[in-house]
């Protein structure tokens, strides 16, 4: 019986810093003809090597290939790096990390020399690349079309979740999550310090603190159910004026523990506002509404 022989699609990838190198490697591995160029060729020396096509300017590898991947450094390195190619009847796929407003913006300037365009925000980190069991994704936006056309070349380095036509959600999503992170950053390295000085190993609080931030991430879907049914007394455990009155607690062991309190106080100064503001029996879901200008 004769087989049949799926070709992959070609892919131009612009930027081999380590997210970006991770990318080429996947879509070796995956079989797609590359094209790769990064601003110190170098860098392009070990994955063409191993059959990847390195050009000698960003307009040439992206004369390479219709579909055009970008994962540079900020949204100015983007500029810099495709100021003379040729983007018409492309496709271009912009992973660089950017504002909502960047990647709006980055949209519309891709429309204008006559691309279609994808803008992406990864939620991964390079060891996740590659590696369907670590869990890592990429948020896509722009035409659905255009992300289902280039849907299993797109997921071949990691997950694909599509958020929306808009050209700002991908990295509207990507922020919003990485912040929610930097928060729970915040809250282990105050753990962390309340325990520094003490008779105590920090990899003991280590499965404890992880347990324990587990519990409490099923909590993101209630304030979710609350703002958007604007019912923020709706199945609260711990209601706002408890909590309040607690705070105290939290900021005396600081000072007693020799620890700034600089990572907690602005929060318990937020829920004080809405308590002084709104109701005592709600949870923490108003402090949102103070955070929104």
């Amino acid at each position: 019986m004769a087989q049949t022989t799926v070709e992959k699609t070609s892919v131009t990838l612009l930027g081999l810093g380590a997210m970006g190198t991770a990318l080429a490697r996947t879509w070796l591995a995956a079989g797609h003809p590359l094209t790769v160029w990064n601003r110190t060729p170098s860098r392009a020396a070990a994955l063409a090597a191993d059959g990847a096509k390195s050009a000698d300017s960003a307009a040439a590898a992206v004369a390479a290939n219709a579909l055009v991947l970008v994962c540079l450094l900020d949204d100015a390195s983007v500029d810099k790096a495709l100021a003379g190619a040729d983007l018409a009847g492309k496709d271009l796929v912009n992973l660089t990390t950017s504002t909502p407003a960047q990647a709006r913006a980055r949209a519309e300037w891709a429309h204008e020399r006559g691309a279609r365009y994808l803008d992406g925000g990864i939620m991964a980190v390079p060891p996740m690349i590659g590696v369907p069991e670590a869990g890592g994704y990429v948020f896509y936006n722009g035409s659905r079309e255009l992300f289902e056309q280039h849907r299993e070349t797109l997921g071949a380095p990691a997950g694909t979740t599509y958020v929306g036509q808009d050209a700002g959600f991908a990295a509207l999503y990507d922020v919003a999550l990485l912040s929610a992170m930097y928060g729970m950053f915040a809250g282990a390295a105050h753990a962390y310090a309340l325990i520094r000085k003490e008779d105590i190993d920090p990899t003991s609080l280590a499965p404890l603190l992880a347990d324990w931030l587990a519990a409490m991430a099923p909590s993101v879907h209630q304030t979710a159910d609350q703002l958007r049914s604007g019912d923020y007394t709706e199945g609260v455990a711990s209601p706002l004026a408890m909590q309040v009155a607690g705070a105290q607690t939290f900021l005396s062991t600081a000072e007693q523990q020799g620890v700034s309190p600089e990572l907690l106080s602005p929060y318990f100064a937020l829920m004080r506002r809405r308590l002084a503001e709104g109701s005592g029996e709600e949870s923490l879901t108003g402090v949102i509404d103070l955070l929104v200008r």
